[in-house]
């Protein structure tokens, strides 16, 4: 128990502490934001105890905090054994929803597991791709940067790695999902070594095999998208379609705007009573706003903001490749999750339904949200360690 301690109390003062101090008071937050958000649904819908959801979420963060502090001993160097393992049991999980997937609001991403509940595998896949994407920058940096013949067999490999896992996930209907995967790997894929005349072949490689992709799906099935997925792009003035397509979007904004600037008070939220569905998940922030006001609500901005530029810090400062475009690739991951949500409930985009992070209830987006701040903190510790031998 000695050496436990002892290994927290080293870890803890090598990690970025400020990011870590708001990131679990982030967490926190959220917790208790849940049980309100939830407790209206657990009883009357699901006939489930008030705490419910607090006390499985509250599950979800101890595992998330297990695993943390398994990547916070393990060093980014042993990443280009272990990731590609990473990848191949995702990448198992995500082919077995096709058998045994569980169908919620018309995308089949949720893998029952006996015993334990459900499974997201997309959610898990994000940061997986994300560290093999590094290791691969980091491994191929010198090919990747020339003009190596070589170096069109390692962006094969590349573009593959990403987009097995998203086409996968966009067959089985959950768009928001793909589109935070490929977004992540467009964003590294950007800032890569790969030179920029490759770049821009390879995106017109991309465009021309998605083309075809596209064109192939709806020549088998006549269509694309869903009609469900079709129906989320007509978010225009959302409360005039408010029996359609408009009604989640809708009452988000009444939450809202019921909010005002000061809120109507803890747990006085209207909106959860049946009129968002599943408020606790990827509406989350409608009844946060309507409880607490715009006022209040901004903090959560400005800590978003203090996270993202926390991470981005850390990745300038990373003293290897790898952790300059994991961290990169974490805080694309984290912002691609905020905008996509906010941008859904607000109106500007279509309402996609991924959760929000910190706050939206989620068991494996939690785990896999704080595995990747561990990760970061990881990369912060190394490049610490790295600069304390340099001065001594």
């Amino acid at each position: 128990m000695k050496k436990f301690l002892k290994n927290l109390k080293d870890l803890f003062s090598k990690m970025d502490r400020s990011l870590f101090i708001i990131t679990i008071l982030f967490f926190l937050f959220g917790l208790l934001n849940i049980v309100t958000a939830s407790s209206r649904e657990a009883v009357v819908r699901y006939e489930l105890s008030t705490y419910h959801y607090f006390f499985k979420q509250l599950q979800m963060l101890i595992a998330g905090l297990i695993g943390s502090y398994i990547i916070l001993n393990l060093k980014t160097k042993a990443y280009k054994d272990l990731i590609w393992l990473a990848y191949i049991f995702v990448l198992g999980l995500v082919v077995l929803l096709f058998p045994f997937g569980k169908e919620v609001n018309g995308a089949t991403n949720w893998l029952p597991i006996p015993g334990l509940g459900t499974l997201q595998p997309s959610e898990l896949a994000k940061p997986v791709m994300i560290v093999l994407f590094a290791v691969l920058f980091e491994q191929n940096y010198r090919i990747l940067n020339s003009d190596n013949p070589k170096r069109w067999s390692k962006i094969g490999l590349i573009l593959i790695v990403a987009c097995l896992i998203p086409v996968l996930t966009f067959i089985q209907k959950d768009l928001g999902g793909a589109l935070i995967m490929l977004g992540i790997f467009g964003v590294m894929f950007l800032a890569s070594p790969i030179r920029r005349i490759d770049k821009l072949r390879t995106i017109g490689l991309v465009i021309g095999l998605g083309i075809v992709g596209m064109s192939l799906i709806v020549l088998k099935q006549g269509y694309l998208l869903s009609d469900a997925q079709m129906s989320r792009f007509d978010f225009f003035n959302p409360c005039s379609k408010y029996e359609t397509t408009g009604y989640q979007i809708c009452n988000g904004f009444i939450a809202l705007n019921d909010g005002g600037l000061f809120g109507l008070g803890i747990g006085k939220s209207k909106q959860k009573y049946s009129y968002i569905p599943e408020p606790h998940t990827d509406s989350i922030f409608a009844i946060i706003g309507e409880e607490y006001g715009a006022i209040k609500c901004s903090f959560i901005f400005l800590t978003y903001i203090f996270v993202l530029f926390r991470i981005l810090k850390i990745s300038t400062n990373a003293t290897t490749i790898r952790g300059r475009y994991i961290c990169l690739g974490m805080a694309t991951y984290i912002f691609m999750h905020i905008f996509i949500n906010l941008g859904g409930l607000f109106g500007i985009i279509p309402l996609t339904g991924v959760p929000l992070p910190f706050l939206s209830y989620g068991g494996t987006f939690a785990i896999s949200l704080m595995c990747s701040l561990a990760v970061v903190q990881r990369v912060h510790i190394e490049t610490k360690l790295e600069k304390f031998k340099l001065n001594h």
